[in-house]
């Protein structure tokens, strides 16, 4: 199977999401193959879109939370807030609250674990910057981001977790990684991962791509077996450029069950 997932960010308010979730939703019909697909919209207009894809298969997700379950923490939100709007999956440690929010990567092992605490599915982002790739220390860097975050993490049954690859200097920049650049660290994040949880049946880890993800580029990204989905940023608020994403994904799954 592969994922689609579209991260808004802080790009559109309520009545945007609305209408864009709407039509998010229309890229699906009439597909006899469809990717699994997340939408994590603003928590303001979480309620909002729920009622939207009720009927649907489209899932809904958060783009952070909260380690604490409750208390005296101004402007955070609990797991137990976000599952009274339906959601099930979490944005976990994205690259834009690592560098501008100062998450580190302990804050972030407390909400995967916590998340899964819940029994709520933790979209877990690691990435490297362009300085740290050109010094040849990306895999470094991704091993230590991986091992911290998910350290003392325990993967139960019906648990899953999603990892998605996502190197900083590729997101919001128009220039993604490479096809082959893709592969090569999936295949290491999936060895650093084997590594973690030695005994996860297959399937339970899904490792997908972000950063500069389009139209263009998604079927060259999908159809590689490494590349379990996509987190779309920047594109998946532009409903033709979504479109072709979740058509790119929905031509690979097709192939692969004629293959």
């Amino acid at each position: 199977m592969k994922t689609v997932i579209a991260n808004w960010k802080m790009n559109v308010g309520v009545r945007e999401s609305v209408a864009l979730a709407r039509g998010t939703l229309l890229t699906l019909r009439g597909r006899k193959t469809i990717p699994d697909l997340v939408i994590c919209p603003p928590d303001v207009a979480l309620s909002e879109v729920r009622k939207v894809i009720a009927r649907s298969s489209a899932k809904l997700g958060a783009q952070n939370v909260s380690w604490e379950v409750s208390g005296s923490h101004t402007g955070e939100t609990s797991t137990r807030m976000l599952q009274e709007f339906g959601v099930t999956h979490v944005i976990i440690g994205h690259s834009e609250r690592r560098q501008h929010l100062g998450e580190t990567d302990e804050m972030i092992q407390k909400k995967v674990a916590h998340v899964l605490a819940e029994q709520m599915i933790p979209i877990l982002c690691v990435g490297e910057t362009k300085l740290e790739r050109d010094a040849g220390q990306a895999q470094e860097i991704i091993r230590h981001q991986l091992s911290v975050a998910l350290q003392g993490v325990r993967l139960r049954g019906g648990d899953k977790l999603f990892v998605a690859y996502e190197p900083i200097w590729a997101i919001g920049s128009g220039e993604p990684a490479s096809v082959g650049e893709v592969v090569e660290m999936h295949r290491f994040i999936d060895s650093v991962l084997t590594q973690l949880f030695p005994d996860a049946p297959e399937g339970q880890i899904s490792v997908l791509y972000g950063g500069s993800v389009t139209g263009e580029n998604a079927y060259g990204l999908l159809r590689e077996t490494e590349v379990d989905g996509v987190l779309v940023g920047g594109a998946s608020v532009k409903l033709n450029q979504f479109k072709d994403i979740v058509g790119a994904a929905a031509e690979v799954l097709e192939a692969q069950q004629t293959a």
